[in-house]
């Protein structure tokens, strides 16, 4: 995911910043506790695509790879 892409995105539904999971190929949104996917490369942000995180998870990002 280009670095510069993910500084421009933000989750739809709270304005909120976004992390990308590498392993997960997702932008992982904290506050709303969605995943939106990157399909192809492109990330789809569409609520009504995203996938909700587990909410026992304290920390949504723990099996991220980090930002790539």
């Amino acid at each position: 995911m280009d670095s510069r892409l993910l500084d421009i995105l933000v989750c739809p539904v709270t304005k909120g910043p976004l992390t990308y999971d590498k392993a997960r190929q997702e932008l992982i949104s904290a506050s709303a506790r969605l995943a939106y996917p990157i399909r192809d490369g492109i990330p789809v942000m569409l609520e009504s695509e995203a996938r909700p995180l587990d909410p026992e998870t304290s920390d949504p990002t723990a099996s991220s790879n980090g930002q790539s």
